[in-house]
């Protein structure tokens, strides 16, 4: 296995889940936003519920730190009660898009099909995936770890041109180490 790039820039994505109203997200982003350094060596999302979308984006515009959703819906618009489409991402000041989160697959049944469409729908929004992929507890010890992401990798980009997939953010994130307290050592994370 080659060593990867050390070029690439680390990134830092905070995925508020189902937590802070938008009056939470303004008082936290004004004390937070300050601690920031303004020549720090790598990017940083924040990801808060959709609620609070708009009161994030004002508080980050014209911060280094950029917004993200948690979720999309592949459709660029219709009848889809609850649902945010791409366009309405990029309207209220998103750059990136988290999809395919364990607890998406798990509770809600997505699939890597579904992450796929998602995927698509996004890049020609112009937005940047974040797309998360890894393996349970069950099939880590199998030793399935790599199959298994792999395969996420792999129909996550299925017809996805080869020139947009500098544009992808892969996030491994282990279900394993999610809410567990365990969490994946760098050497697992790198493989």
């Amino acid at each position: 296995m080659s060593e990867p790039s050390t070029s690439r820039r680390p990134l830092i994505a905070a995925n508020w889940k189902m937590f802070k109203t938008p009056v939470e997200t303004d008082a936290f982003l004004k004390e937070f936003l300050p601690k920031v350094p303004s020549n720090l060596n790598c990017d940083i999302v924040i990801c808060p519920p959709f609620t609070s979308l708009g009161t994030a984006a004002a508080q980050l515009k014209g911060t280094s730190v950029q917004l993200g959703a948690q979720n999309v819906n592949e459709n660029a618009e219709g009848a889809f009660t609850g649902e945010i489409s791409p366009g309405m991402l990029a309207a209220v000041g998103c750059q990136y898009v988290v999809i395919g989160h364990s607890e998406r697959r798990q509770y809600f049944g997505e699939t890597n099909a579904g992450v796929n469409r998602k995927m698509l729908a996004i890049l020609k929004q112009g937005l940047i995936p974040i797309v998360c992929v890894g393996e349970t507890l069950a099939e880590r010890e199998a030793n399935s770890t790599l199959a298994v992401v792999e395969r996420q990798v792999k129909e996550a980009l299925v017809n996805v041109p080869s020139a947009d997939t500098k544009k992808i953010v892969i996030a491994y994130e282990p279900v394993w180490a999610i809410g567990t307290g365990r969490v994946a050592t760098p050497q697992q994370a790198q493989e």
